[in-house]
């Protein structure tokens, strides 16, 4: 007989005699849940802001050409915000993280990427440009946004918590688009592959409880359903085999160019447009929302906001776009990017990519629910190549779309499109995320 206790006890009693930690886990948890509440609201905010913007278009006949004055005017009052009073919010808020993430980054300059205040101003921002009925999504702001409330409770820890603030960043970042797409494991590799290069059994633990909480605050409020329906689809036809490959090179070649456009853009070049951009940015925002409006007026509003709901109906085999629509959406959203204005480009990425997987398969030949898997592979191939996170890319879509039955096609599509891309660009966020950082070092 041993006279000591079992270590399980001597464990449970030290574990409750730690008041500071369970406090600490306590605010973590509680904040947790406040970003899971905060995505709700930044979901349904988006959500009214842009039926404001589809009332307005519709209300009677002069409807879409009022958009030619709306779309601008409200692109640079946005704009004007945004860079008077919070200028880190603008773009999508990825490269803000990843910069901010980064250990060079000087700890007042990751208080102007990062922070609750900016969170809140970007939920606003991001809803303003929805109601403008620009090309934008809500999904790419929202790893800013819950990574600003995360950040935020470090305030309330312990020092000897063991977190810091690029644990909390990391968190909030994974819970935040694991909530807005409700796709938890996207949520945890988007982490590991695009924020964060940590791998310690601490901080993985905290991703994971952090997109727990949060996705249970969302789920509860919207309920446990795929962000694009079911995928009426079981098995693959080898008579598929071309046209997919078709659908992963174009995807990846459009997508790298698009990946591309956005840093060229932000980064400007010694030509026309990229100086009247630096020298007259509202102007050049005015030039560019006039122009989506236009797109908008030819595509009949299809190219406005995220593009949620024309890749549904493709996902559905219950609609048809116009034949321009994958590359006007392509431009749109390009454009809206282009203005500056706080804007995602995940979920436009997802409708350009269905654009193109729908195209394809008119192309050749395929049609009605025979197409689902050519879209749903156009999907997941623009968005690994447009951000250059393949695991990524297919996890997210794979839980959007129960696509659990094309688990290796999606893969392959995404490593596919992801290595044709990287011919033509490198990583997006991170080159995006390189001019945020005034001494760090810039892309070739």
């Amino acid at each position: 007989m041993h006279d000591h206790e079992p270590d399980f006890w001597r464990n449970l009693r030290t574990e409750l005699a730690s008041g500071t930690q369970w406090f600490d886990r306590a605010v973590v948890l509680a904040y947790a849940a406040a970003t899971g509440l905060v995505v709700v609201g930044f979901t349904l905010l988006s959500e009214t802001a842009s039926d404001g913007f589809t009332w307005l278009r519709q209300w009677g006949d002069a409807g879409p050409w009022l958009t030619l004055v709306w779309t601008p005017a409200l692109t640079v009052a946005v704009l004007w915000w945004t860079r008077r009073f919070v200028p880190g919010a603008l773009g999508s808020g990825v490269p803000q993280v990843v910069a901010a993430l980064d250990d060079d980054t000087p700890p007042r300059q990751r208080s102007m990427l990062v922070s609750l205040r900016l969170s809140l101003h970007k939920i606003g921002l991001v809803s303003g440009g929805l109601l403008a009925g620009l090309s934008i999504g809500r999904e790419g702001p929202t790893v800013q946004v819950g990574a600003g409330v995360m950040q935020h409770a470090s305030r309330w820890l312990s020092p000897r918590s063991g977190i810091d603030a690029h644990d909390l960043m990391v968190a909030g970042a994974a819970a935040g688009i694991a909530a807005a797409f409700n796709t938890p494991l996207g949520g945890v590799i988007f982490a590991l592959e695009q924020l964060s290069r940590r791998r310690s059994a601490s901080h993985s633990s905290l991703v994971i409880v952090c997109i727990v909480l949060s996705g249970l605050v969302a789920v509860s409020i919207f309920g446990n359903l795929s962000y694009f329906g079911e995928l009426r689809v079981q098995q693959l036809s080898w008579s598929l085999l071309g046209p997919g490959l078709l659908v992963a090179l174009v995807a990846g070649l459009a997508g790298g160019l698009f990946s591309r456009l956005l840093v060229v853009s932000a980064r400007g070049m010694p030509d026309r447009f990229s100086l009247w951009r630096a020298r007259y940015p509202l102007r050049f925002a005015m030039g560019c929302a006039f122009a989506v409006a236009i797109i908008g007026i030819v595509t009949g509003g299809a190219t406005a906001g995220a593009g949620y709901a024309p890749t549904r109906a493709l996902l559905e085999a219950q609609g048809e776009l116009p034949v321009t629509y994958t590359v006007l959406k392509f431009c749109a959203t390009w454009l809206s990017a282009w203005t500056g204005v706080p804007a995602g480009v995940f979920a436009p990425s997802l409708s350009i990519g269905a654009g193109i997987g729908h195209d394809v398969a008119v192309l050749t030949g395929v049609h009605a629910e025979a197409a689902i898997p050519l879209i749903a592979l156009g999907m997941v191939g623009f968005l690994a190549a447009a951000t250059q996170g393949p695991i990524t890319a297919f996890i997210i879509v794979m839980e959007m779309v129960s696509g659990h039955a094309m688990v290796l096609s999606l893969m392959a599509t995404a490593l596919l499109s992801s290595g044709v891309a990287r011919l033509l660009t490198g990583p997006m966020y991170v080159e995006l995320a390189q001019l945020l950082m005034p001494q760090g070092p810039r892309a070739p």
